[in-house]
């Protein structure tokens, strides 16, 4: 299994496209819980998807309680509520990295029921980072320390 990356009820459909093309791209598999707060053919997220949504592995879920059934792994929630630094923790090969809604991040019931809780450290005159940009980030930490990026680990002949 793979570090996955979900999306939990996506409010704006160029970060929602944006992401496509981040897994994509990263060769991981992208959960979208919804309902979403844009319909699946916006042309908002065929434009920031690009050609990527034709090769991204894409799995959308009716419902927070679907995801859960479906999947297995270690669940990680980017919130600004969090004590831990996403740079502090180990990742594992099958985590889930979980991103909340752009409007209001996660209900309480979800925040409660993750296995961890992450946040990335910003300036404290700033409230949050795009959604998209902190998916991008906390990966691209879980693929270094997991040889997860495509290629990677791969000898010259």
């Amino acid at each position: 299994m793979t570090i996955r990356l979900a999306l939990y009820q996506p409010d704006i459909p160029q970060n929602a496209g944006t992401l496509i093309r981040l897994a994509a791209c990263c060769n991981v598999a992208l959960d979208i819980i919804e309902p979403c707060g844009f319909v699946w053919s916006d042309r908002r997220l065929q434009r920031a998807g690009m050609d990527y949504i034709e090769l991204a592995n894409v799995t959308r879920h009716s419902s927070w309680d679907a995801f859960r059934a479906a999947i297995d792994g270690r669940l990680i929630l980017l919130t600004t509520q969090a004590s831990s630094s996403y740079v502090e923790i180990q990742y594992e090969s099958d985590d889930i990295l979980l991103l909340g809604r752009e409007s209001a991040g996660v209900p309480p019931d979800v925040h409660d029921t993750v296995d961890l809780r992450v946040r990335i450290p910003i300036a404290e005159s700033a409230r949050s980072l795009n959604v998209a940009l902190a998916g991008a980030m906390v990966l691209g930490e879980a693929l270094r320390q997991s040889d997860g990026f495509p290629g990677q680990g791969i000898q010259a002949a």
